[in-house]
């Protein structure tokens, strides 16, 4: 370590308390070591991957919402995997593409519509996993609850938002701005679960992941109806560092997150 600081002219890394710290040129730096120790990491470990014999860590960023969804998968996927060994979950607002990118965090799970890819980085790859509808939930005390649920009902109401930063306006938002007008969002959230909580409390609407709003616990109660308008498709999408394939543990574990069985 001490000759890399010297060659490279950084300290590389700081102590925080009992943590060691990054610095920007060592973060800067980050995604061509990931490359460089993926390579190696292929090169040194070829063979069939045992997973009964994996001792290692592998990590997994996404929202709250969707681990819902992939709660079973990650389980079965732990039970092919000893003791010694474990996966990392974090949040995708804590560990994004930006950390895909430099090797902290091996794949994401996510939400999006078609049209608005994860990332325009080169070095991320993205597949579909599932398809997708989205759907408007309200509370069962709503006004709509017993009317059939037209643009101008939809758009008269105020609405709950998911912000997210990493991610261009959706089609959904754009072409109904377009083509009907733009909705009123009181309350901006990370997250459908949140949302969710919200819209048990108030006459807000939210508009969600079908398949999210079926399984949370957090969407129980809640009155699904269908959207009034044209929204694209929508679905759940793996994202990876193409580097990170070179290690065959990352290999295994994109083949199970893959696995719709």
């Amino acid at each position: 370590m001490s000759q890399l600081r010297e060659q490279l002219n950084d300290d590389l890394f700081y102590r925080d308390g009992s943590h060691l710290v990054p610095t920007p040129f060592a973060l800067s730096i980050a995604p061509q070591i990931h490359k460089i120790l993926a390579s190696m990491n292929g090169i040194l470990h070829q063979g069939d991957f045992k997973p009964e014999a994996f001792t290692g860590s592998v990590s997994l960023s996404m929202r709250e919402s969707t681990f819902e969804l992939f709660a079973a998968k990650i389980n079965q996927i732990c039970s092919k995997l000893p003791q010694a060994s474990q996966i990392k979950v974090y949040a995708k607002e804590q560990m994004s593409f930006d950390a895909l990118i430099r090797g902290q965090v091996d794949f994401m799970l996510l939400p999006h519509d078609i049209s608005q890819p994860p990332t325009k980085s080169h070095e991320l790859v993205w597949q579909q996993i599932l398809s997708d509808e989205m759907v408007c939930l309200m509370s069962p005390e709503h006004p709509l609850v017993d009317q059939s649920l037209t643009v101008e009902a939809y758009l008269a109401y105020q609405h709950i938002g998911i912000h997210d930063k990493d991610l261009s306006e959706p089609f959904f938002e754009q072409n109904l701005k377009q083509q009907h007008g733009e909705r009123k969002v009181a309350i901006s959230v990370s997250d459908f679960g949140s949302a969710a909580v919200m819209c048990h409390q108030s006459n807000y609407l939210l508009t969600c992941s079908k398949m999210w709003a079926s399984k949370a616990f957090q969407a129980n109660g809640l009155v699904q109806k269908t959207l009034p308008f044209e929204y694209g498709k929508v679905a759940y999408s793996l994202v990876w560092n193409q580097a990170s394939l070179n290690d065959p543990a990352l290999q295994w574990l994109h083949s199970q997150l893959l696995d719709n069985s």
